[in-house]
């Protein structure tokens, strides 16, 4: 599995980025993306890495509280990008933006993601996005 991250940039405070993540490898079967979960983390300079938001195969997304209601992730399972959108950016928004893959194990349901950077195997090289005031 390869993930590929897009979409970041420099924006003033207050403006908006749509992030993607494309995704090869996904070929069925242990491969098959009804068996993952994805997430977006950030990494601040000198901080460590944040997930702030997942999503599970059967759709339910979960958010960091810091992000809650300014970003979105979603799916588009026929094309397979993975998004975030993220509005009224701000200044503490600079961060290197990764998105991540794991497959889940026997033990958590379809609806299952995770945020911590510790579960997960597939990762991106990352996008920066800088945020001016």
């Amino acid at each position: 599995v390869q993930l590929a991250e897009s979409g970041g940039g420099s924006v003033q405070a207050g403006g908006s980025l749509r992030l993607s993540c494309t995704t090869s490898g996904f070929t069925g079967g242990e491969y098959s993306m009804s068996q993952y979960y994805m997430a977006w983390f950030r990494q601040a300079p000198g901080k460590g890495r944040e997930g702030v938001a997942c999503i599970a195969a059967g759709g339910t997304t979960n958010y960091a509280d810091s992000v809650e209601g300014r970003f979105t992730i979603s799916l588009d399972k026929a094309a397979n990008p993975l998004y975030l959108q993220i509005k009224n950016l701000q200044p503490e928004d600079t961060a290197l933006f990764y998105c991540a893959a794991q497959r889940r194990s026997p033990y958590n349901s379809y609806w299952h993601c995770s945020r911590a950077s510790s579960n997960f195997r597939f990762w991106g090289q990352g996008t920066q996005v800088t945020v001016s005031s």
